[in-house]
């Protein structure tokens, strides 16, 4: 059984073709999606010129330890913001080296959040030659299907970041 839909399959195929062409990377730091965006950009032969490593930052403390985010970042969580994000990518990305980083986190499911946040919503955010952040949404809680789409719509934001590059980066 594959374990990526064709429209995986599409997205990381053209990302692994756009850092391979620059001579790029990309850092991965991952809490909804549970190590699926990595396996993803993995899946592709040839994966080690562009995938700098990736870490699953499901908790708190990960998120500090693995990807280096500063403790008092959290002092008062009460669930994840797009800033959050855009600080967690900064940091998976200066810890690895890589020209691009990608984060994500949120709320699988089944059950909502500690700030009454319900199921099914993630933020993502890409830094880079381009920053970008999303917040999906998907009115689910069933668990698998959330992450499979998180892990969809991460590589999409990314893929996207990635076309809107300027030249210089190129």
């Amino acid at each position: 059984m594959a374990f990526l839909d064709d429209e995986q399959k599409s997205l990381v195929s053209e990302v692994a073709a756009l850092l391979t062409d620059r001579g790029e990377s990309v850092a991965v730091a991952e809490s909804t999606a549970g190590g699926l965006v990595s396996a993803a950009l993995l899946s592709v032969p040839g994966a080690s010129r562009y995938y700098a490593g990736g870490a699953v930052v499901y908790t708190l403390k990960s998120r500090t330890a693995l990807a280096g985010v500063p403790a008092e970042e959290y002092a008062n969580y009460r669930g994840t913001t797009p800033e959050m994000l855009l600080s967690l990518a900064q940091s998976i990305q200066g810890r690895l080296g890589a020209t691009w980083a990608v984060a994500e986190s949120g709320l699988a499911g089944p059950t909502g959040g500690r700030a009454g946040a319900p199921p099914g919503r993630t933020h993502v955010a890409v830094v880079g030659p381009v920053t970008r952040s999303l917040t999906i949404k998907t009115g689910s809680d069933d668990r698998e299907a959330n992450m499979i789409r998180f892990t969809t719509e991460t590589l999409r934001l990314l893929r996207d970041a990635l076309r809107e590059a300027p030249a210089a980066s190129r």
